[in-house]
C-alpha cells in the first residue's frame, strides 16, 4: 500500500510541475508579445491582398523589413475586404473586435470601390474624413502614428484593357479622389504616401498583377512596404 502511494504522489508532483511548466511558457510567450508593437490596417482588397499570400501583402512585408532594422511588431491586424467602400469599411469596423482597442501604427488605404462605384467625390470627402479620425482614435490620438496611402490607378491593368474601360476618365477621377484624400489628410496633420504614380508606371507590368489582372502582385506591394517603412523608422515610440 505504501508503494502505491508513493506512486501516486510521485504522478501528482510530476502533473503539477508540468502544469507549472507549461504556465510559465505561457506567460513568457505572452511577455515576449506584449514586448512587441501592435500595427492596425484598414482598407480593401489592396490591404488584405487579394489573390496573394498573407506574407506578400504589404503590411506583412512592412512588418518583416522593420523586424530586420530591429522594429519589432507583432503580426498585423487586418481589417479589409475586397470591394469595401468607404461606409463599408466603417461597418466592418464596427462589427470587428478593435471597438476601444488602440495601436502603436494605424494605416489606411481606401476609396477605389467608392470611384469605382460611381460615387460623389464629395460623398467621400465626407466618409474619409470620418474614417480617418476614427484611424487616429485608434492610434491613441496620434497623429505621427498614422499613415494614409493613396488610390492605385486600377485602369492600368490588364483587367481594365481587356473589358474596354476608359482609362483615361478613370484616371481623372482617380486623380481627384486622392486630390481629396490628400487635402483632408494634411489638413488634419496626418503623413500620406502618394502611390498612385508608381503604379501607373508598372501597374500593367505582368508581374505587377495576380492571376485577375487586376489586382497587384507582392512586388507592387513591397514597394509600398518600403515607403511605409521609411515613415515607420523616423516614428518616436
Amino acid at each position: 500500500m505504501k508503494k502505491t502511494h508513493l506512486i501516486a504522489s510521485l504522478f501528482l508532483v510530476l502533473g503539477q510541475w508540468s502544469c507549472i511548466s507549461t504556465q510559465n511558457i505561457s506567460k513568457q510567450n505572452q511577455n515576449m508579445d506584449s514586448d512587441k508593437m501592435t500595427y492596425l490596417a484598414l482598407g480593401d482588397s489592396y490591404t488584405i491582398g487579394e489573390g496573394v499570400e498573407a506574407k506578400d501583402r504589404y503590411p506583412h512585408q512592412a512588418v518583416e523589413m522593420l523586424e530586420a532594422s530591429g522594429i519589432v511588431f507583432s503580426e498585423p491586424k487586418i481589417i479589409a475586404t475586397t470591394g469595401w467602400t468607404t461606409d463599408e469599411l466603417k461597418k466592418g469596423i464596427q462589427a470587428s473586435d478593435v471597438n476601444g482597442k488602440t495601436y502603436d501604427l494605424v494605416t489606411l488605404l481606401i476609396g477605389v470601390n467608392n470611384q469605382y462605384r460611381g460615387r460623389p467625390v464629395d460623398n467621400y470627402r465626407s466618409e474619409f474624413r470620418q474614417l480617418l479620425e476614427d484611424t487616429i482614435a485608434f492610434a491613441k490620438g496620434d497623429k505621427s502614428h498614422v499613415v494614409v496611402l493613396s488610390i492605385p490607378d486600377w485602369g492600368v491593368t490588364p483587367f481594365a484593357v481587356n473589358r474596354g474601360s476608359d482609362q483615361e476618365k478613370v484616371a481623372r477621377e482617380i486623380d481627384q479622389y486622392n486630390q481629396a484624400k490628400k487635402e483632408i489628410t494634411e489638413e488634419i496633420g496626418v503623413t500620406y504616401i502618394d502611390i498612385t504614380e508608381h503604379y501607373r508606371i508598372n501597374g500593367m507590368k505582368p508581374e505587377s498583377v495576380v492571376s485577375d489582372q487586376l489586382h497587384p502582385s507582392g512586388l507592387i506591394y513591397q514597394y509600398w512596404a518600403e515607403k511605409l517603412v521609411e515613415i515607420v523608422e523616423v516614428m518616436e515610440f
